[in-house]
């Protein structure tokens, strides 16, 4: 293990990197210098021009990486996808990544960075995980603006007769902030607007982040705006973005937003990173226009879903695969000795536990294959079948055993995982990778040549309660699903508009299969709580609120923030690691 003690931080790595000029990355995915629109010197957009261009040649490979449930001490998914992509390249596949841009909020709250970690990341990490080139910002706005108008309508006459008592556009801002949960908007008499309850959700919950994500094109964002549905009206009907001529300004908002962000790695490979739904409370994944560039320029492309196979991945199957009219042509199933430990219950029995630095590292092959046994036995099932082959990547820390690791590759083969690897991307780059991307350069051909088909758990078509029925038993393990009052009366109220058979987008907690945090391992036989179905007609999808899920999280007793400074010459101190 030497070398694991005396490794710097991210941010010292980061900054040690020499990094190339971005029309030098553009170049290696034959994108030319014309074709990107600098924002500085190291990251850029692609024009929608030269995006045009590039639409139509060929597709590449694409790789879905996943992983067992979180847990408190990170697993490094985004590390080993961007490990995996640096690894390919090393063996002398053509190879890039999309993944999703940071949100202030985890950034400041737990998280501190979202850009990868050791000889792992995407550069340059600072302006990533700040600002970056302002699309979060973007959605705010866009997403606001509607908001505004909605309340200068109703200021202004209410011609469209919406029923203020039932208005369902919240507010959003990309920041956790528990007390912006439940609000009252209009106080301060006539002059500010009528008094109504109103929430804010966090910007990677809106609406109009699900659409910026999801849409195909500039025509495709447009039309969806304006199918947003921001409430029923005094009979009954819904009243859309397009009713109150918002979605035209909440477009041109999004015009530079929706273009894909062009960065590289720490090895000088080219990345992109593109959207920021989170996975427990949105779809959770990157923009299909970043996966449709990147498979045009790439033979490998490598993508990371959000939290737990059972949360990002399983909405990539559902709802961003139809889009995007892509699926997996791999899976690669991040797990670590330390993550099944926990749910072998080492720790204890819940999930949010931090266990002592003594607890973490003291070698328990029995509870590690406890955890393996039911958690990650679940999460290969739960992948194979929809028809793809599964690479599991055991992500190696300084403290685990040979027994342990030799333990939990044995339970991941009797599990049916196609090849199981032993991942040291953070400690070494892409060479620590090399295993694993030859195992999934091996998968990828395996499944091209087998011609296995796709098989999502439903059909398309299918009813929404089914959809969540299906997802409920056959992925998280549930007896049956209990569908509260309140949400019986939205569904029906979505099917008479016609939307009874869009995909549904599950929001629970991503610690469990179960709705319940404290659900280690592989829980069964549970009833699964339905609160609330909220309605993303431009988007395309219905929420299911899963017990007592927020969509505006909070910040733990000492946020990251707390640690975050800057000196007297502009240089950031006690962030991103």
């Amino acid at each position: 293990m030497e070398g694991w003690a005396l490794m710097p931080t991210d941010l010292e790595i980061a900054r040690e990197a020499t990094l190339e000029d971005i029309a030098a990355i553009g170049w290696k995915l034959a994108l030319p210098a014309e074709g990107l629109q600098p924002y500085g010197r190291h990251v850029a957009k692609v024009s929608w021009s030269c995006i045009k261009e590039h639409l139509d040649r060929p597709q590449g490979s694409l790789v879905l990486v996943t992983s067992v449930n979180p847990t408190p001490f990170g697993e490094g998914k985004t590390v080993t996808t961007i490990g995996l992509t640096q690894a390919l390249n090393r063996i002398g596949r053509a190879a890039t990544c999309v993944v999703r841009e940071p949100s202030m909020g985890p950034v400041f709250g737990i998280k501190g960075g979202a850009a990868g970690g050791g000889r792992s990341q995407v550069l340059p990490m600072e302006q990533i995980n700040l600002h970056f080139t302002g699309d979060l910002h973007a959605v705010t706005s866009a997403h606001n603006l509607l908001s505004s108008m909605i309340d200068n309508h109703i200021k202004h006459g209410n011609d469209r007769r919406l029923d203020t008592t039932r208005i369902g556009w919240p507010r959003v801002v990309d920041l956790n902030d528990r007390a912006l949960r439940e609000v009252v908007i209009g106080l301060g008499g006539p002059a500010n607007g009528n008094v109504r309850q109103d929430r804010f959700d966090i910007t990677a919950a809106s609406e109009v982040m699900a659409i910026l994500v999801l849409a195909r094109d500039y025509a495709d964002l447009r039309a969806r705006l304006g199918e947003i549905i921001v409430g029923p009206d005094l009979d009954g009907n819904p009243v859309r973005a397009d009713d109150l001529d918002a979605a035209g300004a909440m477009a041109l908002l999004l015009r530079d937003a929706f273009l894909p962000n062009l960065v590289q790695t720490l090895e000088g490979d080219p990345a992109f990173i593109h959207g920021g739904p989170f996975a427990n409370i949105a779809h959770g994944n990157s923009s299909v226009i970043g996966d449709r560039l990147a498979l045009a320029c790439a033979d490998f492309v490598v993508t990371e879903a959000g939290f737990g196979s059972d949360m990002g991945a399983e909405k990539f199957m559902h709802i961003k695969a139809p889009v995007g009219q892509k699926a997996p042509d791999c899976v690669v199933m991040n797990v670590t000795v330390r993550s099944m430990k926990l749910h072998g219950g080492a720790f204890g029995d819940r999930a949010g536990r931090r266990p002592s630095k003594e607890e973490l590292e003291a070698e328990n092959v029995e509870a590690m294959l406890d955890g393996a046994r039911t958690n990650l036995d679940r999460h290969i099932h739960n992948m194979s079948g929809f028809g793809m082959p599964v690479v599991v990547s055991i992500n190696r820390f300084a403290s685990d055993t040979d027994a342990e690791l030799e333990a939990l590759a044995d339970a991941a083969r009797a599990s049916g995982a196609y090849d199981v690897c032993l991942t040291e991307v953070h400690a070494r780059g892409g060479e620590g990778g090399i295993p694993l991307a030859k195992a999934v350069v091996r998968a990828v051909q395996d499944h091209v040549a087998a011609g296995r088909p796709f098989t999502p758990l439903f059909m398309p078509d299918a009813p929404v309660m089914e959809k969540v029925e299906g997802i409920a038993k056959r992925f998280y393990g549930a007896d049956e699903v209990s569908v509260s009052s309140t949400a019986k009366k939205q569904l029906a109220r979505f099917q008479a508009w016609g939307y009874g058979h869009l995909p549904v987008c599950m929001a629970k907690t991503q610690y469990s299969f179960s709705h319940d945090a404290s659900g280690l391992g592989a829980p069964s036989g549970f009833t699964l709580p339905v609160a609330e179905f909220r309605l993303n007609a431009g988007a395309g999808f219905i929420v299911a609120i899963l017990g007592n899920m927020m969509t505006m999280p909070g910040l733990p007793k000492r946020p990251a923030a707390a640690d975050m400074d800057m000196d007297e010459h502009g240089m950031l101190k006690g962030v991103f690691g």
